[in-house]
């Protein structure tokens, strides 16, 4: 329900790419069903990906629109878009309609970095959203901080990251090339997070608190952490029309799982731009099959090596006859292309997620207090199955060690056994997965408390918005 909060204009700006995209159409749709304004900046074609949420919101009186700028940028989609992309073709319809209608604030997404300083130039309150935890900013903020990270000799050899509440372990070869070289890679998000009004967390404070409190003391200056953000779906729609539209039978899907015992199916994705080589995903169908566990698979674009991109035929990816015996023994449901995810994980038969670790799925795990199988591939998702398996306690994981650029060609192969081993570990009837069990189920109860009416995330959007219309009553321009 919305609050007397006033009428406060606040414009949001995703990026292009379906991991930072989602999470911030529904922050844009939280703040506007607390009474703000609520202004989602895109792309024609990118508008269409959240054009029915966001028509659904209006239709019920929520206060909230998008503004389509008359640009494209050429040769990305939804999936393809990666933190690298070039996004300043924007950047001038962008500053025309900001003069013309200026906000009381704007939310950017990190891989924005031009718009900063666009934002800054016209003296526009900016808040700036990064689509990830407090966790991970804590991580490597220390790592950075404490560490000579480049005098490292090991690339596989654990340390410590000094100074946090618990004790986090990782190697070299599961940062970033930014967080391996920071001589040649300044932290950049350091100096845009400085200039700004602050920062929009998707998290929520009983997830993550000891580093919730840490963000806010050490990192940044102002964080509100305003999730999770994906619980502000509530109907069926909602939940299967995020992102790209659902390549499978829905109905289909759930009468499948409907057939199914409580808690006896994996769901398996790697998110939506993850591209695993063939001979990954074989290694994959090799384990799901000797865990002898059900399994809902999602199979997103598979990546060619660069001697197979011109071939017609595509090298195999499953085992001979692996679909057929799935078929035949009802254990397994293979999806191509993109599905409901929250209406899966949701569903009662769902009694573990087998997950690349991005915030996205990682939170939405949690909100469905299902525990994971963590396989971190990029950005920081090593951070995050930390967070997972070491501190929440609520995951296993698979054994994964080498972080990958976007696009990257495929350093190490994780074999069969790793997979059925990790997935048994999680599914079968054993007091570890049983604690794990119930320690997810709190934490979902505890996100879900956190954004009703008193919860600390809806405490915090509230915050924000009474900030801005007390700033824009006394009449504040000055810039941050």
């Amino acid at each position: 329900m919305a609050t007397e909060t006033g009428s406060v204009k606040i414009f949001f700006f995703p990026f292009v790419g379906g991991g930072h995209q989602i999470p911030m159409i529904d922050t844009a749709r939280v703040f506007a069903s607390h009474g703000a304004t609520s202004t989602i900046i895109a792309t024609p074609s990118n508008a269409l990906n959240f054009q029915k949420l966001v028509t659904r919101d209006q239709n019920s009186g929520i206060p909230i629109t998008i503004h389509s700028l008359p640009a494209e940028i050429p040769d990305i989609t939804y999936v393809t878009a990666g933190p690298n992309i070039d996004t300043t073709v924007l950047l001038q319809t962008l500053r025309a309609f900001l003069l013309s209608h200026p906000p009381d604030c704007i939310v950017i997404d990190m891989f924005h970095p031009w718009a900063s300083d666009l934002v800054d130039e016209l003296q526009i309150p900016r808040i700036v959203f990064t689509g990830s935890g407090c966790f991970p900013r804590c991580v490597y903020g220390n790592i950075r901080k404490y560490i000579d990270i480049e005098s490292m000799s090991s690339d596989y050899e654990p340390f410590i990251v000094p100074k946090l509440p618990h004790k986090v372990k990782l190697t070299k070869s599961q940062l970033s090339i930014f967080e391996r070289n920071p001589s040649k890679f300044p932290d950049r998000m350091k100096d845009v997070e400085d200039k700004s009004f602050g920062t929009i967390i998707n998290s929520f404070y009983e997830l993550e608190p000891e580093y919730a409190d840490y963000t806010r003391k050490e990192i940044w200056k102002k964080v509100w952490i305003v999730g999770p953000v994906s619980l502000c779906n509530q109907s069926v729609e909602d939940k299967t029309q995020r992102g790209k539209l659902s390549t499978i039978d829905q109905q289909g899907c759930l009468k499948w799982l409907n057939s199914k015992e409580p808690l006896s199916v994996i769901y398996v994705s790697f998110g939506s731009s993850v591209r695993l080589p063939p001979k990954q995903l074989m290694e994959i169908a090799y384990g799901l099959e000797a865990s002898g566990k059900s399994f809902v698979w999602v199979v997103g674009e598979i990546l060619k090596s660069e001697k197979n991109k011109e071939e017609d035929d595509e090298e195999r990816w499953l085992p001979e006859g692996f679909e057929e015996r799935m078929k035949e023994s009802n254990r397994g449901m293979i999806v191509g292309g993109w599905a409901p995810q929250l209406l899966i994980l949701e569903h009662g038969a769902i009694g573990g997620f087998l997950t690349h670790c991005g915030w996205n799925s990682t939170l939405e795990g949690v909100c469905a207090g299902v525990p994971m199988v963590t396989w971190p591939l990029t950005a920081e998702q090593f951070s995050n199955e930390k967070l997972v398996t070491d501190v929440l306690r609520i995951g296993v994981q698979v054994g994964s060690r080498e972080w990958l650029g976007f696009g990257e060609e495929w350093k190490e192969v994780v074999g069969r056994e790793k997979v059925e081993i990790a997935v048994k570990k999680l599914m079968e009837e054993t007091e570890e997965a049983a604690e794990m069990r119930v320690r997810v189920k709190k934490i979902a109860e505890s996100g879900r408390r956190a954004v009703e009416q008193g919860g600390t995330s809806y405490q915090d959007v509230d915050a924000l918005v009474r900030e801005l219309k007390e700033r824009k009553v006394n009449g504040h321009v000055e810039t941050f």
